[in-house]
């Protein structure tokens, strides 16, 4: 069953388009990852879908429902969680579900259920009554999804869920995420951790207001990348990055934290990279051939798009 998609979806903002006849599809139960920097369109698709505001030209569809005709109809059967904690503060944590079930319509009789099995669920037993401004981000993201759960939706949207929390909180995070998909819930992401990225069924990547590709991880990595990928590690800097990108057989370098990968067209040119750096005194030069990642793969899109 498809509960998301799209045909050509666009959007102007004025003479600036923002999402350009972007088409895709998302079966329910999928965790679906949407990938992309900063001003690539991603915010934008989700607002259309979400129903906050309608497409220039194209289509889209929620649950069998048209984003520009039935919009309040999806607002009511998705759940949305933003990028910027949006919870009352002064709420506690009981009382924030208790006003998210009274903004959804949640019928009486149900919320006291409704309320104990999300609070099990995102493990807030204990906390019922603390202030909201009183959490660490972790539980205060893991109270925004369960606010965003508390009318049982089929499909939720969640804008960076995990930004500003710790590595511990953000793998527990995505355990409840897989949980619920589990269940039936499709979940559409997005998300600048490339690891988290890499446990999505399928990822899209937008890059200037297009879809530039659409694959699963294992996908992306075997046809996206041309060439090897060698990791290099040691006393480098720009000039060495510059060096290494002007020997024959490398196809482009990337910083990746305090290591460089390398796109060759050969394993072996990792011994002519290796000669080159000792060569101009960077002897503590380590060089290893590597399975490309996703931030590998997402680089090499963006090169090729700029070019």
């Amino acid at each position: 069953m498809i509960t998301v998609e799209t045909s050509d979806l666009t959007r102007h903002f004025g003479p600036f388009v923002a999402v350009n006849k972007v088409s895709f599809q998302v079966a329910a139960g999928e965790v679906f990852g949407f990938l992309g920097p900063n001003g690539s369109g991603k915010t934008t698709t989700i607002r259309m879908l979400c129903g906050l505001i309608t497409p220039t030209s194209g289509s889209g569809r929620v649950l069998g429902f048209d984003i520009a005709r039935d919009a309040e109809a999806i607002r009511r059967r998705i759940g949305y969680m933003s990028q910027k904690f949006s919870l009352y503060g002064d709420l506690s944590v009981h009382e924030n579900l208790s006003f998210y079930a009274d903004v959804y319509g949640v019928p009486r009789r149900e919320r006291a259920g409704r309320i104990a099995t999300l609070t099990r669920l995102a493990d807030l037993g204990g906390r019922e009554r603390i202030l909201t401004r009183d959490l660490s981000a972790g539980w205060r993201q893991r109270l925004a999804l369960a606010c965003a759960l508390v009318h049982q939706p089929q499909v939720l949207f969640l804008d960076e869920p995990t930004g500003g929390v710790d590595p511990e909180a953000r793998r527990q995070f995505w355990d409840l995420i897989y949980e619920l998909a589990a269940g039936g819930v499709t979940i559409f992401v997005t998300t600048h951790f490339m690891d988290e990225a890499e446990h999505c069924n399928r990822v899209a990547m937008m890059y200037d207001g297009q879809l530039v590709a659409l694959a699963s991880p294992a996908e992306l990595k075997q046809h996206t990348i041309n060439g090897h990928v060698v990791e290099i590690e040691g006393s480098l800097d720009e000039q060495a990055a510059a060096l290494i990108a002007g020997l024959e057989g490398v196809h482009s370098v990337a910083p990746h934290g305090a290591r460089l990968h390398a796109i060759v067209d050969h394993p072996d040119r990792a011994m002519a990279i290796h000669t080159m750096l000792h060569s101009t005194g960077i002897t503590d030069a380590h060089l290893e051939p590597i399975d490309p990642s996703l931030e590998d793969v997402f680089v090499a899109i963006v090169e090729h798009q700029r070019r």
